[in-house]
C-alpha cells in the first residue's frame, strides 16, 4: 500500500515532465498516454498486438497514420507487461525505465553516466533518443537497438571497435513481438553482404555489395530517384544506410516471422502499404540451393532450376535426378597447377549474383588484369570478379574465391564471374558451342524442309480433292477411252460422247452440302424432282437437282440431260458442274444463280408489257 501511494504521488507530480515529444527528468508515461514526434509521424506508447491476449502490453513506436498495425520498435519484446498498470519513467540513473504494476523493471535503456539533465525525445525520423540537455549529446537511441524493422536513417551492419551490431530479428509470430527464429545481419567478411539466418543455418543471401547495389538485389537501382543506398566501410565500422530523398514516401523494411523480407511504402491516398520488394523472391533465392559450383535459373522451371556450371557435372547424379541438388557439382578435369605454371583459363559466366564471399580474398586497389594474374598464380583460386562496378568498363578492385563457389544464380543486370577451368575444357566448350550454333541451324533447316514437304502434300491433296470433287473420277471402258461413270448405255454405243468427262461427287458430300436435303435449302420443285441449294467443301455455292424416285426421267433421260447441258456452253445458259449416282439416287450439280434464272425476268417483263405500254 505504501508503494502504491508513493507511485500515485510520483505519477501525479510528473505531468510537468512531459511535452508532446519529450519526456524530461521526473516525467512519466502511463498506459493510455503517448509521445508524438514533432511532425506527428510517429507515436510512442503502450499497445497489445494480440486481440486474443489483450492483457499483454508492450511499449513501442508505430507509424501514426497506420496505427499499431505498423509497430516499428518494441522495448520489452521478451518481457511483456501483464496488465495496463505499466509506466515509463525518466530516471537519472539508467535513463528510460519501464516499470510493471509492482514497480519491477521490465526494461531500461541502461544509459551510463548518471545525470540530472537527461531527457528522452521521439524524433520525426522515428528514433527515440536519450540526450544530455546541457550539451545535447546523444547517450542512447532506439536506432541502435532495432527490432524487426529498418527505417531510413538507421544503420545496418557492425561496429568493429565496440562489437555493437545493427541487425534485425523477426517476431515470433504476427501477434507476438518476442524474438523469433530469423535474424538479418551484415556479413563483414569478404565484401559486405546481407544474410538471413534461421537459427544456425543460412536461409537467404542478398549478394556482395558492388558499389551500386547488392549483386542479388538489382532492384535497388530503381529506387535512385527516391532513396539513396550507401555502404560505408572504415577500420571501425561497416554498415549500410538508406536515406530518403525529399518527397519520397515513408517506407520501412521488415523481417517477417516467416523469414521473408519486405520493403513496404505507405500510400497516403489509399491508406495501405505497397510491397516494393520481397525476398526471397523465388526458389533460386534459397541459400546454396544448387550446391557448390551449381547455377540456379528461375526461368527453367519446365526442366530443372539447377544445373552445373560448364566444366562441372553433378557430384551425385542419382540425387540430382530426385531434385536433391544441394550436393553440388564436381570438375570434369582437374586444374593444372604444377611447378608455378599453369595452362588453365577462365570462362565468363555472365549475369549472375556473385557467390558467397566467406572464403574470398578482397583487394580494392587491384585492377581486373591483376586480379586474373593473381588468381592464376594461386592454386586454390577457382574464380574472380571485379569488386566495384561503378565507373563503367569492366570494374575495379578484386575479389577471388578459394576452393569453391556457392549460391550462384542468374539475376537481371547481374555481374560477370570468371570461373577457372582446365585447358581441355575450352576445346570441349568450343565443340559444344559449335553444336549449340549448328543445332538450331539444322533444326531450322529441317523445320523448313518439313514445312515445304507439308505444303507440297497439301497442294497435292488439294489438287486431288479438286480432281475428285470438281473433275470427278473416271475409269477406262476397255477400249482405251474414258467415259462417265454410270452413264454407259446398255448397248455401249457412245460414239463421240465416250470422251465426255464430268466431275463426280459422292452422295455423302451432296447430303452434307444440302444439310441432308433440308426444306430450308430447297430452291424449287419441278416435274422430275426438287432443286436444293448446296455448299461444296471449297465454299462454292451450287444448285443440286435431285431426281424423284417416282419421276418419269429414267437413266436415258438423265444421260441425255447431262450430255446436252455439258456440251452446251453459253454465258446465258446455266453450267453443269457435276453429277452423282448412288443406287436409285440421281443428282445433277448446277451452277448456282443468286439472281434467279432469266425466265423469271422475261416473265416479269412480259407481264408488265401486257398490262402497261412498253417502250
Amino acid at each position: 500500500m505504501v508503494f502504491a501511494m508513493l507511485l500515485l504521488l510520483f505519477l501525479g507530480a510528473s505531468g510537468a515532465g512531459i511535452s508532446s515529444d519529450t519526456l524530461n527528468k521526473g516525467g512519466n508515461i502511463t498506459d493510455g498516454e503517448t509521445l508524438l514526434s514533432a511532425g506527428g509521424s510517429f507515436t510512442l506508447g503502450f499497445f497489445s498486438p494480440s486481440t486474443t491476449v489483450p492483457t499483454k502490453r508492450y511499449l513501442g513506436i508505430w507509424f501514426t497514420a497506420s496505427g499499431t498495425g505498423a509497430v516499428l520498435w518494441v522495448a520489452n519484446r521478451d518481457t511483456p507487461l501483464n496488465s495496463s498498470s505499466g509506466v515509463l519513467v525518466m530516471s537519472s540513473r539508467v535513463g528510460l525505465r519501464l516499470l510493471d504494476g509492482s514497480g519491477q523493471t521490465a526494461w531500461s535503456s541502461n544509459t551510463t553516466g548518471a545525470s540530472a539533465s537527461w531527457a528522452a525525445q521521439l524524433l520525426e525520423s522515428g528514433n527515440l533518443v536519450v540526450r544530455e540537455q546541457s550539451s545535447n549529446a546523444s547517450l542512447w537511441q532506439s536506432f541502435d537497438h532495432p527490432s524487426n524493422t529498418l527505417l531510413p536513417g538507421m544503420r545496418f551492419g557492425r561496429n568493429l571497435k565496440t562489437g555493437l551490431e545493427w541487425s534485425l530479428t523477426s517476431w515470433r509470430s504476427k501477434d507476438d513481438p518476442a524474438t523469433g527464429d530469423y535474424r538479418r545481419v551484415m556479413d563483414t567478411r569478404g565484401l559486405p553482404d546481407i544474410f538471413t539466418w534461421q537459427g544456425s543455418a543460412k536461409n537467404y543471401r542478398a549478394g556482395p555489395w558492388n558499389g551500386r547495389w547488392f549483386s542479388g538485389i538489382t532492384e535497388i537501382a530503381s529506387y535512385s530517384g527516391m532513396f539513396s543506398v550507401q555502404v560505408f566501410v572504415s577500420p571501425d565500422e561497416i554498415f549500410y544506410v538508406v536515406t530518403a530523398m525529399p518527397g519520397a514516401p515513408f517506407s520501412r523494411l521488415v523481417l517477417n516471422d516467416d523469414g521473408s523480407v519486405q520493403r513496404l511504402a505507405w500510400d497516403p491516398a489509399t491508406q495501405i502499404w505497397n510491397v516494393w520488394l520481397r525476398s526471397p523472391r523465388d526458389f533460386c533465392d534459397n541459400y546454396a540451393e544448387c550446391g557448390t559450383f551449381g547455377l540456379c535459373n528461375s526461368a527453367t522451371a519446365s526442366t530443372q532450376f539447377c544445373r552445373c556450371i560448364d566444366g562441372f557435372s553433378p557430384a551425385s547424379p542419382s540425387q540430382w535426378s530426385m531434385r536433391e541438388t544441394s550436393g553440388g557439382c564436381r570438375r570434369h578435369t582437374p586444374l593444372d597447377c604444377s611447378k608455378g605454371t599453369t595452362t588453365d583459363g577462365f570462362m565468363v559466366l555472365g549475369g549472375v549474383k556473385l557467390p558467397d564471399t566467406d572464403n574470398a580474398l578482397v583487394d580494392m586497389s587491384a585492377t581486373l588484369a591483376q586480379c586474373r594474374a593473381r588468381c592464376l598464380a594461386n592454386c586454390s583460386c577457382v574464380a574472380y570478379a571485379p569488386a566495384d562496378i561503378r565507373g563503367g568498363g569492366g570494374g575495379s578492385g578484386c575479389v577471388m574465391w578459394m576452393d569453391d563457389i556457392v549460391d550462384v544464380r542468374y539475376v537481371d543486370r547481374g555481374q560477370d564471374l570468371y570461373v577457372r577451368l582446365a585447358k581441355s575444357e575450352f576445346a570441349a566448350r568450343k565443340k559444344r558451342g559449335v553444336v549449340k550454333i549448328l543445332a538450331p541451324v539444322v533444326a531450322s533447316v529441317l523445320a523448313l524442309m518439313v514445312t515445304a514437304m507439308y505444303l507440297v502434300w497439301i497442294c497435292k491433296l488439294r489438287d486431288y480433292t479438286n480432281t475428285t470433287l470438281l473433275q470427278g473420277p473416271s475409269r477406262n471402258n476397255g477400249s482405251g477411252k474414258k467415259v462417265m461413270i454410270g452413264l454407259e448405255s446398255t448397248s455401249n454405243e457412245l460414239g463421240d460422247e465416250e470422251d465426255l468427262e464430268l466431275p463426280f461427287l459422292s452422295f455423302r458430300d451432296v447430303v452434307s452440302a444440302t444439310n441432308n436435303f433440308s426444306d430450308g435449302n430447297m430452291l424449287g420443285r419441278g416435274g422430275f424432282g426438287k432443286v436444293y441449294k448446296g455448299m461444296l467443301p471449297n465454299n462454292r455455292e451450287v444448285a443440286i437437282k435431285r431426281l424423284g424416285k417416282g419421276s418419269r426421267q429414267g437413266a436415258e433421260e438423265f444421260r441425255n440431260e447431262v450430255v446436252l447441258i455439258a456440251k452446251l456452253q453459253h454465258r446465258n445458259l446455266v453450267r453443269l458442274l457435276g453429277y452423282c449416282i448412288q443406287g436409285d439416287e440421281r443428282l445433277l450439280i448446277y451452277e448456282y444463280l443468286p439472281n434467279k434464272s432469266l425466265d423469271c425476268f422475261i416473265f416479269v417483263l412480259l407481264y408488265v408489257c401486257t398490262n402497261r405500254s412498253c417502250k
